[in-house]
């Protein structure tokens, strides 16, 4: 469990399509096996520690006839940004992706000084 020991916390959020592939013909739809996107996110403000990050599939349009396989979550998280990871692998064929996130930390407190 995390403990924000803070009297400031900050929660950010967001949503970004991960990819498109049906129209280019990229590999999250005509591929097979393990494959992978990454897509780098920017939080609005810094944190004062890495948050913690939670994300989930607001989309995704997917071929019948194949086994739906997804695997979605949050990489390398820092105080400023983080890595939105969406996997799958075996017969899976997907067209697009758009994933939520949304990230809980503590934040700086305006009362706070630093001398």
């Amino acid at each position: 469990m995390k403990r924000l020991n803070r009297n400031m916390i900050g929660v950010d959020q967001g949503e970004d399509l991960i990819f498109s592939d049906f129209e280019e013909g990229g590999d999250m739809w005509t591929g097979e096996g393990p494959r992978e996107r990454r897509l780098a996110i920017t939080f609005s403000e810094i944190f004062r520690t890495p948050p913690v990050v939670h994300c989930a599939l607001s989309m995704w349009d997917v071929a019948q006839g194949a086994n739906l396989r997804a695997d979605v979550t949050a990489e390398t998280v820092t105080t400023t940004s983080f890595e939105l990871v969406f996997r799958t692998w075996g017969d899976t064929k997907i067209a697009r992706a758009r994933a939520r996130w949304m990230a809980i930390g503590e934040v700086a407190d305006d009362d706070e000084w630093d001398v």
